[in-house]
């Protein structure tokens, strides 16, 4: 993997595959976030992704893969508190508000900081169009974000709660992926990078879900729970290697700004599959998110 990344980054291939494996990303992150709607909470839902995150990679890092040089294991480090921080601000704002506020927020704050952040920490320079495309697909969802403030009637109470600690999982999700591009970049062996990644990633996440577990009266039945977990964990691995492989060999403000487009996958799987509906605001609004993405590459 290595001598192939070498071979295409910096170039007008590499950042063909990156924009692919981006909207590779995106959708698959759509099917996670569909899969995590509703039947259990949230930090129950990610405790069961994050034990198959450990369980599916460790063997392949001990088994398949050279061990990581000395210098990436402070980075592995700081890729647990960072993703740590991240899923407790989520997993909060989720419990506070109703997820159709809660993710567009997420989803529209963290596009825009990554840019500003990237453009700073990597030197990536960009059109004024693209920057044009950044704004449309940020304030898009953000407007996406209001239109479901104004009609949602669940948690009115905890609103302004959820709105705040969505803000802030947004900016975590600017710092995660500035961080992740950082780490892969500096691996000498991005598989060896990702595979670790997943390991200390999932680490905190089945701790917390089994102390709740405890406490709970009726805790759900175990094996709906871990076949949920799975199929989430592959999802959710799937997504995050494909973006973190392009912001290797790509631009990582580009590769931010188009996984976002997961908004527009959602919305897909939500009408064609759980029967939801879109609405002609809400229908606009995707469509510009669209338009946005298309500006960004």
């Amino acid at each position: 993997m290595t001598e192939w990344v070498l071979s295409v980054e910096g170039t007008d291939t590499g950042r063909d595959i990156a924009i692919g494996l981006v909207l590779i990303s995106a959708f698959l992150h759509a099917i996670f976030g569909a899969l995590q709607k509703g039947r259990y909470d949230p930090v129950t839902m990610r405790g069961a992704v994050d034990f198959f995150f450990v369980c599916l990679a460790l063997p392949v890092a001990l088994i398949f893969l050279p061990w990581p040089e000395p210098e990436l294991w402070p980075v592995l480090a700081g890729v647990f508190l960072v993703h740590s921080l991240y899923k407790i601000l989520q997993a909060r704002a989720y419990e506070l508000g109703a997820f159709t506020v809660v993710y567009p927020v997420v989803r529209g704050t963290g596009p825009l900081l990554t840019v500003l952040v990237a453009g700073v920490l990597f030197a990536e320079v960009y059109s004024p169009r693209q920057w044009l495309g950044v704004l449309v697909l940020s304030l898009s969802i953000l407007a996406l974000a209001w239109v479901n403030v104004r009609d949602v009637t669940l948690a009115r109470s905890t609103l302004l709660a959820a709105l705040s600690y969505a803000v802030a999982t947004g900016a975590m999700v600017a710092a995660y992926t500035v961080y992740d591009a950082w780490g892969i970049r500096i691996a000498e062996n991005p598989a060896v990078f990702l595979a670790w990644f997943f390991v200390v990633d999932g680490l905190l996440f089945p701790v917390l879900a089994w102390r709740r577990r405890q406490l709970q009266l009726s805790p759900p039945d175990l094996l709906p729970l871990l076949c949920r977990g799975l199929f989430g964990a592959v999802i959710a691995m799937a997504s995050f290697a494909a973006v973190m492989l392009a912001t290797r060999i790509g631009k990582v403000g580009m590769a931010a700004a188009l996984r976002e487009t997961s908004v527009v996958f959602g919305a897909l799987i939500g009408w064609w599959l759980l029967g939801e509906r879109v609405g002609p605001v809400r229908g606009a609004l995707i469509c510009l998110v669209a338009v946005g993405a298309v500006l960004v590459i």
